[in-house]
């Protein structure tokens, strides 16, 4: 439980660093629940941690019924993350990268805190949370769902952030999946590298 708790506080950390210092100075989007609240964010200037709590409620009642393991390992990850970000959100502005390089380092982040938390059997909830009930029907590997959700989210996102920031939104989805898949895989990084 202790290392569970402890890999949750670090991705969270992995999470809102990611996405507070080098997602949204940039208006760049991510998919899943935490791109639906950036789109929110974006539109309202709603708190992008509360947001995914509230989204992430009818999905919660879903795991509550169906898989309740889901509902009890993502619970406190969903918590701390959204927690984390909304803290976090001091940093914004702190570091100003190109855009293309806020985009590989803001989605390596964000995909390595989703990542280690998955590997330990948690996540941020929402779409992840989606995603697990989906790859544990399937066995399809749960980065490649989240992949598939966060391309269809980063379209919706389209109609209201720049083309140039959805462009830079794609290759923070791309790396997102990447280090998602590879944190997830069999082996995790020692298995891609050798």
């Amino acid at each position: 439980m202790l290392k569970k708790m402890t890999i949750t506080i670090i991705g969270s950390m992995f999470l809102a660093i990611g996405i507070n210092v080098f997602l949204v100075p940039h208006h760049l989007l991510d998919g899943g629940i935490i791109g639906i609240s950036l789109i929110i964010k974006y539109i309202w200037h709603v708190k992008v941690g509360l947001t995914m709590v509230l989204l992430s409620i009818p999905l919660y009642i879903m795991a509550w019924f169906y898989y309740r393991p889901f509902f009890y390992n993502s619970l406190h990850g969903l918590l701390f993350s959204s927690l984390m970000i909304d803290i976090f959100s001091v940093l914004r502005g702190i570091i100003i990268l190109d855009p293309m390089i806020s985009s590989v380092i803001g989605g390596g982040l964000v995909g390595i805190g989703i990542g280690i938390m998955l590997r330990e059997e948690t996540s941020t909830g929402g779409t992840d949370l989606l995603a697990q009930f989906i790859a544990k029907m399937t066995n399809w590997n749960v980065g490649i769902i989240i992949f598939i959700m966060d391309a269809l989210i980063i379209t919706v996102g389209s109609f209201i952030i720049d083309s140039t920031s959805f462009l830079y939104s794609l290759v923070v989805v791309t790396i997102v999946g990447i280090a998602t898949t590879m944190l997830t895989q069999t082996g995790g990084w020692r298995h891609h590298v050798m």
